[in-house]
């Protein structure tokens, strides 16, 4: 019985190790949403632009968009922001969540790198974040005209994930 409480640190190293090594061979940018293939949730959201003014999901159905999160105090988000504009200028629909931000510094923000959003929501607490299964920003998730989560980027998009992964979503003129 003794000579077994021997092995046991060894086991534990096999044990620990084993894990570690499927860990690190995972892909970091393969974040899977449980979403996809379901709806959006519901919500009802103030605009960036007047508090006033309620979003729903309802507003936003009918076409094809891409469902950006996004922050001004995100530095990925800013180096993404020239490629939404594109995007935008395409004829892309982009709908902006700002996420967890102040709305002062995402609108200087708009105002210094454009603003590729059709319609653009304060998610101040998160709760849509959180209903999505935000990770960070910036996040994407394709939504098609009916409402349904079709595909997640995790991370900008730039060129190459538009090619990869986006562009077959959207008909762009």
């Amino acid at each position: 019985m003794k000579r077994l409480r021997l092995f046991i640190p060894l086991i534990v190293f096999i044990f620990l190790s084993a894990l570690l090594y499927w860990g690190m061979s995972r892909n970091p940018d393969d974040l899977p949403s449980v979403l996809i293939g379901k709806t959006l949730p519901e919500f009802s959201l103030p605009t960036l632009d007047n508090p006033n003014q309620r979003v729903t999901k309802a507003d936003l159905i009918g076409t094809p968009f891409i469902l950006n999160v996004w922050a001004s105090w995100c530095p990925t988000c800013k180096d993404e922001h020239p490629f939404l504009n594109k995007l935008s200028s395409m004829g892309v629909k982009i709908v902006g969540i700002n996420y967890k931000d102040d709305p002062n510094a995402a609108k200087a923000i708009l105002e210094q790198l454009h603003d590729p959003y059709s319609i653009n929501v304060l998610d101040q607490d998160g709760k849509l974040g959180i209903d999505l299964g935000v990770y960070g920003a910036p996040e994407s998730f394709i939504i098609d005209a009916n409402g349904m989560i079709i595909d997640k980027v995790v991370g900008a998009i730039d060129e190459q994930i538009w090619q990869k992964q986006v562009a077959k979503h959207f008909f762009v003129r």
